[in-house]
């Protein structure tokens, strides 16, 4: 915790600040940057005794365990535009993704951004020569290992199939996210079609992909907002937070004057000019951002809609073994049990584990089987998954969010109103894609309001505001 940054107790003042923040969250820390950097005092008040909301890290035993896994693209342009990410060191997974298809491991979508259909081509014939995992782990191996064997007609097609991906994938990566965010809206199950990607990839690739970035195997979300997150996958790499999803709110917490943030405050009501707390007060402003999870936001404000969610549960393993792998995330496609997504994390990111020890975190979606039960269900899928003994692996934890990611149907408006009110306004990853790309470019398009409704010339937030992935 930054001490220095944020208190565990609020004394309540009568200075009016100019914006108070409800909510110390990725897109409360973040719209707190944009308003301090352009000189008004903000003060963010946090019910919790720590920031970060879903983006927190649990440590234990010398590991460090994410509460819900979120993925980060190194294609996110709000990393780069929000105060105090310019230093986020990021853990990339290793290029495209890990395929566990009829019992084979493919490699898929690990291409560069393409411009050409030569060029798409050319990296088909790379993706038709897939290696496989060794079917016994060892001890220190973790490298994928065996001669290349061609990839199977099946889960991901023939090698024309493959071809015909790449190019879909292209053609995504060459297309600007604001012209994906303005094509015909429907379901993705429907729009692949019409994208370019083979059927029998949709099941292969697709929907296993579209699973661990948006949490929605059933391809039920906004084709655009799909797109938009396969655009992030064509064009960047999938990756972590080094250290943890901590990590990001604390940078966000640091880039912010001493004090600013304060935890244990619970808001009870918000008007355009204060909030109301539990056992502190009425606070005057000029202005309130909302910026909690979309449940909470309703209460204080109840005409504000509750998106459907999707389920999250993480179970985090430790092993002394190193299971084979490098550094992939590797996905499901036979769909052999409840683990959408799972990967060696500590093969990305080692300061997530202590030395001589390997951490495997593995995501489930949806409502998981019985607690009783879900452990030894886990553990028989992923010994499916890494061909390897499971029997002596430990559960370090098990992390359950009901509501972890706002669910985006069809159709689905990618640029919810921020501005409620002049002086009232609202702000995270349910005003925009269920992303922390778009929690934070919530947070940035609420900071503009903000910044043009008190006459702030808000000059540095003006570049690309209508698009995000």
């Amino acid at each position: 915790m930054l001490e220095s940054v944020y208190q565990s107790t609020y004394s309540a003042d009568t200075e009016t600040v100019d914006v108070i923040v409800v909510g110390a969250g990725v897109a409360g820390l973040a719209a707190a940057g944009h308003l301090t950097r352009a000189g008004l005092t903000t003060t963010v008040l946090e019910a919790a005794p720590a920031i970060g909301g879903r983006m927190s890290t649990e440590k234990i035993d010398g590991f460090r365990l994410d509460r819900t896994a979120q993925l980060l693209s190194t294609s996110y342009p709000e990393l780069r535009r929000t105060p105090g990410l310019d230093t986020l060191p990021l853990r990339p997974f290793a290029p495209g993704v890990l395929l566990y298809a009829d019992g084979h491991h493919h490699r898929a979508g690990a291409t560069p951004p393409l411009r050409s259909a030569r060029g798409a081509l050319t990296a088909a014939r790379a993706l038709a020569s897939a290696p496989r995992l060794p079917r016994n782990g060892g001890r220190a191996q973790g490298r994928l290992q065996g001669r290349p064997a061609g990839v199977r007609p099946g889960r991901l097609g023939a090698p024309a199939d493959q071809s015909r991906l790449a190019m879909a994938l292209a053609r995504l990566a060459a297309t600007a996210p604001e012209r994906l965010a303005t094509r015909a809206e429907l379901p993705i199950a429907e729009a692949l079609a019409t994208r370019g990607f083979p059927p029998r990839t949709i099941d292969g690739f697709v929907r296993p992909l579209l699973a661990a970035l948006l949490a929605d195997p059933a391809l039920r979300t906004s084709s655009r907002c799909a797109d938009l997150a396969l655009h992030a996958f064509a064009t960047g790499r999938l990756c972590l937070p080094e250290g943890g999803a901590d990590t990001l709110p604390e940078l966000l917490a640091a880039a912010l004057p001493p004090g600013t943030v304060r935890t244990g405050v619970r808001a009870t009501a918000i008007s355009t000019t204060s909030v109301a707390t539990a056992d502190h007060g009425e606070l005057p402003c000029r202005a309130v951002v909302l910026a909690t999870d979309a449940r909470s936001a309703a209460e204080l404000l109840p005409g504000l809609r509750v998106p459907d969610f999707h389920p999250v549960t993480v179970l985090h393993h430790a092993t002394d073994e190193l299971p084979p792998g490098d550094g992939a995330l590797l996905l499901d496609a036979d769909r052999g049990g409840p683990v959408s997504h799972t990967a060696v994390i500590s093969q990305v990111d080692p300061t997530r584990a202590p030395a001589g020890r390997a951490l495997i975190t593995s995501t489930v979606l949806g409502t998981p089987p019985e607690a009783a039960h879900l452990d030894a269900t886990v553990r028989a899928q992923l010994a499916r998954l890494y061909r390897t003994s499971t029997a002596r692996w430990e559960l370090l934890a098990v992390h359950h969010e009901p509501e972890a990611v706002p669910a985006m149907p069809a159709p689905h408006d990618l640029r919810r109103p921020v501005r409620l009110l002049a002086g009232l306004y609202v702000c995270g990853d349910h005003r925009d894609t269920s992303t922390v790309q778009g929690a934070l470019h919530s947070a940035r398009r609420a900071a503009h309001a903000v910044l043009t409704d008190l006459d702030a010339h808000p000059t540095p937030m003006e570049e690309a505001l209508e698009t995000a992935a």
